[in-house]
């Protein structure tokens, strides 16, 4: 299920799936196609993010696809061009962090050339190792003591943390960007060229994996929001 004109990585090995070292990242020939393709083909790739906590990996395991102007699912629709979606607008590997309900980000991707606002949202990922598991955990055990604490309560420690977290831990939009450190100011990034936030080759996704479904949250954009421009895959490895 791999696209052409982009790096290839290393072969994933057979035990566990996850890649030898660290895989070639993608370049800008991957992203500047369309919506739909660059959504199914993110799918088992890893997005690499630097955070305060050290190097997170995770696996792309949903993806949800945004076509543009045409979209009435889309920020961009009917050619809405603001500064908050002027990310969308630029060139194919650009970041597009939005805030929802004023406090969560939900992270994208731009698709397409500049000018054509396509997007990949980014709903779901699981640790690609060991050690990003367990900073994902830490970063997201922040959060949890952040409201903890404002509600008078002892924050937990690493060690006692709920098991709803763990298996819940970035199966989720805004809990993705909370487990990968993904804040607004990883906005209006090149992920082609940054050196702390972008995507590398991952785990082989084969065509029959993926599955597509509705995309959610987006009930008002009439017919649109029957469109099937969700895809997951159930069980990467």
């Amino acid at each position: 299920m791999m696209g052409e004109g982009y790096k290839k990585g290393d072969r994933a090995r057979e035990q566990t799936g996850v890649p030898e070292g660290l895989p070639g990242r993608l370049g800008r020939e991957f992203f500047t196609r369309d919506g739909i393709t660059v959504a199914r083909e993110l799918l088992g790739k890893i997005l690499v993010h630097e955070t305060a906590a050290g190097v997170v990996r995770g696996i792309i395991t949903e993806v949800e696809s945004y076509m543009g102007e045409s979209d009435k699912g889309s920020h961009t629709y009917g050619g809405k061009r603001t500064e908050r979606t002027e990310p969308m607008y630029h060139i194919g590997g650009t970041s597009y962090v939005y805030l929802i309900y004023g406090m969560y980000s939900c992270m994208n991707i731009a698709a397409m050339t500049e000018g054509i606002p396509q997007a990949v949202l980014l709903r779901s990922v699981v640790p690609a190792d060991e050690e990003s598991r367990e900073r994902m955990l830490t970063l997201r055990l922040e959060e949890v003591n952040r409201r903890r604490i404002k509600k008078g309560e002892a924050a937990w420690a690493l060690s006692e943390c709920p098991s709803s977290l763990k298996k819940h831990l970035a199966d989720g939009p805004g809990k993705m960007c909370l487990a990968m450190g993904i804040t607004r100011a990883d906005n209006s990034l090149d992920m082609v060229e940054s050196s702390s936030f972008y995507v590398t080759e991952g785990v082989p996704v084969k065509e029959e994996q993926i599955k597509a479904g509705k995309r959610i949250g987006i009930d008002y954009a009439e017919e649109a929001a029957d469109y099937l421009w969700r895809f997951y895959v159930e069980k990467i490895r």
